[in-house]
């Protein structure tokens, strides 16, 4: 487990890979000052101005919508939302009526070397257009005017065309119709001779670029305060659209309001209209009931109905009554044959029916008294029984009349009595239709006089509209320094950014890097095996070779590879017979550099009065032939002998002898002995496989201090795996910025299995600020400076 010792070496290993690039650093911070420099030298400067209005709460009672809030048409409203307010400010529509009453549109520019500069207030000349407003509007054309004097100028399409000269007033033909060019003599002497653009830009494109720019914000979540702000190169501009925008926003509400207030009273007089015609006609309806059914007042027509009909029945029955009576009066004397006395006082009313009755009674008791002093055949009551007689008759004539008179009567009172009671029965319902009538009536007149009300209320809000927004604070400019930009964040950002940029290059490089570097990050891979030394990158003149008492970098590296080397040899030399002095040079592929590795390896270990061998054991690919020629020819002495014997020729023909084979060597002052790989045979594999190979080995150990053996590549062919048992150290050879990780996992792999004993790695091709002993050696001889231009 990794402590903290570990975790600080990681992070200082991780600072020293930028450290390393302070050069870079520093140009990209250098840079990114001189940017910002240039950037502020040219760029157009920005001043912010500010408008803060206050959004004024409507009230129901006071809205042209009240009449319609009354009636509930609109449902909820009247109360003004500052968030609704706020999208209603930042509306495209708003702008763009802006962009029209401001003409900004029209865009007037002098022209500089590097920057131009537009010209808003004290415009030297105005653009007239005979086309309708609704074509310019859309249209888009530049063009390039030149002052000449206070009569003429030039016009051109194009900045560096030909001018073609005009006179202020004349018609310019152009894309968009006719443009007419009027001057303002109180400012145009102060452009002449100067080239001037025109741009004509759509309206809505300007209206979008500015709705962008305009920032608009409530001043806190329950405020109906609303700061609105926008930054423009001239500062009275962004103050001229900031007021029109409040202008344009309350005229628009107060035209909205217009506009609702006169449909309201288009509306209420419509209903008006309506409502006085359904009036007239409820009117009409109960007048024309009223007259029909004979009805003035209902309630008292009831109340004396009522009470005609309780004497009508009452006159009825007393009719009835007399009725029975003179009915059973006469059926009486018509059914009485003699004499005898009548029935007095039954009811009746008629007095000559009485009178008679009275008369006959008392006839007929004096009748009945004679009778007792004489018969019937006396004179007296013959006259009686006639007088009698004659009286009945008439009673009954009188009965029959009156029966006559008291049957009409009846008649009359029941036809009356019914007439009565229908007009009682029908009340309730007549009640009802008339009370229909009459709530329909009220109804309807009602809703007329609210809506005469209504009407005059409309009108009244109508002309006492009033805006939506108070101006708190007017239009006015944040700061007079401009707001944009500023010396102090745009310098700061471009140093930033100027570091950020090698640190960016630098992290990517890194983090798509899977090449070896340098002995730290080989070490990272290997763990326990151990990396013997690193050896730096040569340039195209240095030489490849190492001289005696040589003190380059290259030098101090291989001794430094020497020495840990024969530690690592003395360490292993116990309990193992023989010298343990067999070094196998070997890599992953060709080009990582062990034969460079192999020959300087022999050669510093030569420069220690060492006996050393030199063998070429990569049979498919030979180097020493060419490695020991061209540049070293002037350097070196051979002793010839066996010049065509190498040892596939040793393998094969055994006749030859270890001494024949070996070639002594004076390279740069050192001697050194080398057998050479010879021809390159058609069965590299199966020729290193014959014992001839342990006969070679196991002699040359004992007759020399060091056996280096350049092997072939062991990623690519089996030789190498063929020859490493004869081998008591292998030097695997990697090569910084070529040899990727997961080769490195291929020998470390093959240790894991066994193949390979006493592994190692070394590092070649290391740059000077990778190197992980001080970045230089030789402390001071024979410096190699790096050019401060390489990354």
């Amino acid at each position: 487990m990794g402590g903290p010792d570990n975790k600080t070496m990681e992070i200082e290993d991780v600072v020293k890979v930028y450290t390393k690039k302070w050069k870079w650093f520093v140009i990209g911070g250098t840079i990114g000052i001189l940017l910002a420099f240039l950037y502020l030298r040219y760029a157009t400067p920005e001043y912010a101005g500010q408008v803060k209005i206050h959004i004024i709460e409507e009230q129901n009672a006071s809205s042209e919508l009240a009449a319609f809030n009354d009636l509930d048409i609109l449902g909820v409203g009247g109360i003004n939302k500052v968030e609704d307010e706020i999208e209603i400010l930042n509306s495209r529509s708003n702008f763009i009526e802006v962009v029209q009453n401001l003409k900004l549109n029209i865009k007037y520019q002098v022209l500089g070397n590097v920057k131009s500069s537009e010209i808003y207030s004290d415009r030297p000349i105005n653009v007239n257009f005979i086309e309708s407003d609704s074509l310019i509007n859309e249209s888009e054309l530049v063009f390039f005017l030149e002052p000449n004097n206070q009569n003429s100028f030039g016009f051109s399409l194009e900045e560096d065309g030909p001018f073609k000269s005009y006179t202020y007033g004349e018609n310019i033909p152009t894309s968009i119709g006719d443009i007419v060019i009027t001057p303002d003599a109180k400012y145009l002497k102060n452009y002449i001779g100067k080239k001037l653009s025109v741009s004509i830009t759509p309206i809505f494109k300007v209206a979008e670029g500015y709705q962008a720019k305009t920032m608009i914000q409530a001043t806190g979540d329950k405020s109906n305060i609303i700061t609105i702000s926008l930054t423009d190169a001239i500062p009275q501009k962004s103050i001229d659209i900031l007021n029109r925008l409040i202008y344009v926003y309350n005229a628009n509400a107060i035209e909205d309001k217009k506009i609702i207030a006169d449909r309201t009273s288009n509306f209420i007089n419509e209903r008006i209209l309506d409502i006085s015609s359904e009036l007239s006609s409820v009117d009409q309806d109960a007048q024309e009931f009223k007259t029909e059914r004979g009805i003035t007042d209902l309630a008292s027509e009831s109340n004396i109905a009522v009470n005609l009909s309780a004497a009508n029945r009452q006159e009825l029955e007393n009719a009835r009554t007399q009725l029975n009576i003179a009915s059973g009066m006469n059926q009486y004397l018509s059914e009485e044959n003699g004499f005898e006395v009548l029935p007095a006082n039954v009811g009746l009313t008629d007095p000559s029916i009485s009178s008679a009755t009275a008369k006959y009674n008392e006839l007929a008791l004096e009748r009945k008294r004679l009778l007792k002093s004489a018969d019937a055949q006396n004179p007296i009551i013959v006259n009686l029984d006639q007088q009698l007689s004659g009286l009945k008759q008439t009673i009954q004539s009188s009965l029959s009349g009156v029966e006559r008179n008291l049957g009409l009567q009846v008649n009359n009172l029941s036809g009356q009595l019914s007439r009565i009671n229908s007009k009682i029965y029908s009340a309730p319902t007549t009640s009802r239709k008339l009370r229909d009538i009459e709530r329909q009536q009220q109804t309807t007149e009602s809703l007329f006089l609210y809506l005469l009300q209504k009407r005059e209320e409309s009108q009244i809000a109508m002309a006492s509209s009033s805006p939506k927004s108070k101006v708190i604070d007017m239009a006015h400019l944040v700061q007079q320094n401009p707001v944009k930009p500023k010396s102090a964040i745009t310098y700061l950002a471009s140093i930033i950014l100027g570091l950020l940029v090698p640190f960016g290059l630098i992290y990517a490089k890194n983090l798509l890097d899977n090449k070896i570097h340098n002995k730290h990050s080989l070490e990272d891979i290997t763990k326990d095996v151990p990396v013997l030394g690193e050896v730096p990158k040569l340039g195209n003149k240095d030489a490849k070779l190492i001289i005696k008492d040589d003190r380059s970098v290259l030098a101090e590296s291989l001794r430094i590879f020497r020495t840990n080397l024969d530690y690592l040899i003395k360490s292993k030399k116990e309990g193992v017979l023989g010298k343990n002095n067999k070094v196998f040079i070997t890599s992953s592929v060709p080009g990582e550099g062990k034969t460079f590795i192999s020959t300087n390896l022999a050669m510093i270990l030569a420069s220690t009065n060492k006996k050393v061998l030199l063998i070429g054991a990569d049979i498919r690919n030979p180097k020493f032939y060419s490695f020991f020629t061209g540049d070293s020819v002037d350097k070196m002495k051979r002793t010839e002998r066996n010049k065509d014997a190498g040892l596939t020729e040793y393998i094969h023909n055994e006749s030859i002898e270890v001494s024949d084979i070996i070639n002594p060597m004076l390279v740069h002052h050192n001697t050194i002995d080398v057998i050479y790989s010879g021809k390159i045979p058609p069965n590299p594999a199966e020729l290193l496989m014959s014992d001839r190979v342990k006969e070679l080995f196991d002699n040359v150990s004992q007759k020399y201090d060091y056996v280096i053996v350049d092997t072939a590549p062991l990623m690519v062919v089996s030789d190498t795996l063929l020859i490493t048992p004869y081998a008591d150290h292998l030097v695997y050879v990697t090569r910084a910025g070529v040899t990727e990780t997961k080769a490195v996992e291929f020998p470390l792999q093959l240790k894991e299995e066994g193949k390979l004993k006493n592994l190692s790695f070394v590092v070649n091709d290391v740059s000077l600020d990778n190197l992980g002993y001080g970045g230089k050696y030789g402390y001071g001889y024979s410096k190699t400076t790096k050019k401060w231009w390489k990354f």
